[in-house]
């Protein structure tokens, strides 16, 4: 910083370490053990008014991304900001020391659990996945004396089940992740036998309207990811997200309601601050289908003439974006069981084969089921082949049967409960 502030304006300097230690199976069996251990820092500085940045995992070369950064502005974007000064950062606990404790060998010794846990219910699946641990370091300084660094662990246990008959394959899968050590694996055993039993028996769906359950895993891309498109600041900066002038206005069903809130603690992706060091805090995004507030960085909200909401992110390789941290979708009061259950024909989705959005700002959808249940009479029947589910998310949200009580966490930075859906178009393709 000190070398950059000699011929620029302003100065934001951003550092990550990180050190990851994997151990993968494939084919029932342990296949490798792993680790690497990296570190990058990026220098973004506004002179004359324009942005310039540069960033190198080379933490020597202080004059060359120093240069880099100086030669990128006249040709950057006008800056709209300034760079925060000292923040009152929030108390985020996300770094537990026993993550890095835990040995390579108790690490092999949970995923063989895992593995031979799930070939004694079933000799056909084959197993793989893994168990990895890492720790990680993110700091930032700035010219105007804004600085924040905090440590992050995280421990992770994903599997994958796949039985193969021929041409038919069944992929199953589930993870945990946690900031602190995962010792004991049933759950993802047991949501992956789950998984195989309603999966056994083949069954078959019609090309039509008809009600959709979405499990946890299947809600993101389906419904989420059209809603945080059109609540992200960029959008609403360049006039093209759909909600840009209905801040205030109900959008969906007023049981759906959806908050970022970055400041949980023992989350793997909460975190004091933003990348650009605005202090994390609690945002109601969707509150009882009101759309309450959008996601800004410092230059959207600068563009936009408002204040950043701490919702700065990037790689070190890129300039920051406005983007959620820790996202929560409210629990409902209906349990999943009594969805099915209520459900006289219709469709369960446990996971979608990307999400092939055609107009993700309108809400469009159009995904492949990779793997999905018929519902007859209350009760599942079967999994079904070559079938696709399209929509709009906004229409979906406003067509609610039911928010579910089963809320848990994804991936590590979203809770999000079942969610059924009353009509929705399913496509189903005869197989050969």
């Amino acid at each position: 910083m000190e070398r950059a502030r000699r011929e620029a304006d302003e100065v934001e300097v951003f550092f990550v370490s990180s050190e990851s230690t994997p151990v993968g199976f494939e084919a029932n069996a342990l296949k490798e053990v792993d680790s690497s251990e990296s570190a990058a820092l990026a220098v973004r500085i506004v002179k004359d008014g324009r942005v310039g940045f540069s960033s190198t995992s080379d933490l020597s070369d202080v004059d060359g991304v120093v240069a880099a950064a100086l030669e990128t502005a006249p040709f950057g974007a006008e800056a709209a900001f300034e760079f925060p000064g000292p923040g009152d950062y929030p108390d985020v606990p996300v770094y537990d020391a026993l993550s890095e404790s835990v040995t390579l060998e108790e690490m092999t010794a949970l995923g063989q659990r895992v593995v031979d846990e799930l070939r004694a219910y079933s000799g056909e699946v084959q197993v793989e996945g893994g168990v990895s641990r890492s720790t990680s370091t993110i700091a930032l300084v700035n010219s105007r004396g804004g600085r924040f660094s905090y440590r992050r662990s995280s421990f992770r246990v994903g599997f994958q089940g796949t039985v193969i008959n021929g041409d038919d394959m069944l992929f199953t899968s589930d993870s945990l992740s946690s900031i602190s050590p995962i010792g004991d694996p049933s759950e993802i055993v047991a949501s992956i036998i789950r998984q195989l039993e309603w999966a056994k028996d083949i069954a078959t769906v019609e090309t039509k309207t008809m009600p959709v359950i979405l499990l946890p895993t299947a809600v993101s891309s389906v419904l989420l990811g059209p809603l945080l498109a059109g609540l992200n600041g960029k959008t609403v900066q360049q006039g093209t997200s759909p909600l840009a002038e209905r801040l205030g206005e109900r959008i969906v069903d007023e049981r759906f309601s959806l908050t970022d809130d970055s400041t949980l603690p023992h989350i793997p992706g909460s975190r004091m601050s933003d990348d650009e060091g605005v202090p994390s805090r609690r945002l109601p995004l969707i509150a009882a289908g009101v759309a309450s507030m959008f996601l800004y960085d410092l230059q959207t909200a600068g563009r936009a003439g408002t204040k950043s909401t701490g919702s700065g992110e990037r790689g070190v390789g890129s300039l920051p974006g406005p983007g959620p941290g820790v996202l929560l979708v409210g629990d409902g009061d209906t349990s999943l069981e009594a969805m099915i259950e209520g459900t006289k024909e219709g469709l369960v989705v446990e996971r979608l084969l990307g999400a092939g959005q055609s107009n993700v700002l309108g809400g469009d959808f159009n995904a492949n089921v990779l793997l999905g249940y018929k519902v007859e009479n209350g009760r599942i029947v079967g999994r079904v082949k070559n079938t696709m589910i399209s929509g709009n998310a906004y229409t979906a949200l406003n067509d609610l049967a039911a928010v579910g009580s089963d809320g848990r966490w994804v991936r590590g930075g979203l809770y999000v409960p079942s969610i059924a859906l009353a009509n929705v178009s399913v496509s189903a393709q005869a197989s050969p």
